[in-house]
């Protein structure tokens, strides 16, 4: 089973659920505000992830913005960056995607096919 972690009033993450649902993926839903990424979540997803750890924040986001995170977080440890991610949901980047086979950040359709090939046969 995955878990689709998104936030409803994200057009992205509206895109990416009918994107599931027209595949019929299975999945289960979790709001990245009401049930956000704890930390010990994030580094488990961190580092069994290919990606760096900005990959996990959410850029383009006001609260991101808010904080001066570009330049605050050149500063900061990997471990100040978890927990600061972990202190709100809308500074982590989505859809997420969390399964057995990995983690998915964002949606990217072609990235997003090949995760679920399997799946989609």
């Amino acid at each position: 089973m995955i878990t689709f972690i998104w936030y409803p009033r994200c057009s992205t993450c509206k895109r990416a659920k009918a994107w599931l649902d027209e595949k019929k993926i299975c999945y289960v839903e979790r709001d990245i505000v009401l049930d956000h990424p704890r930390v010990e979540e994030l580094s488990c997803w961190y580092h069994s992830n290919q990606k760096s750890l900005g990959n996990f924040f959410n850029t383009s986001g006001n609260l991101y913005k808010e904080l001066n995170l570009k330049e605050k977080r050149l500063s900061m440890s990997e471990e100040e960056q978890l927990e600061l991610l972990g202190t709100n949901g809308m500074l982590v980047r989505r859809p997420l995607i969390v399964g057995e086979k990995g983690i998915l950040i964002g949606f990217k359709e072609e990235e997003w096919k090949l995760f679920f090939e399997e799946d989609l046969k």
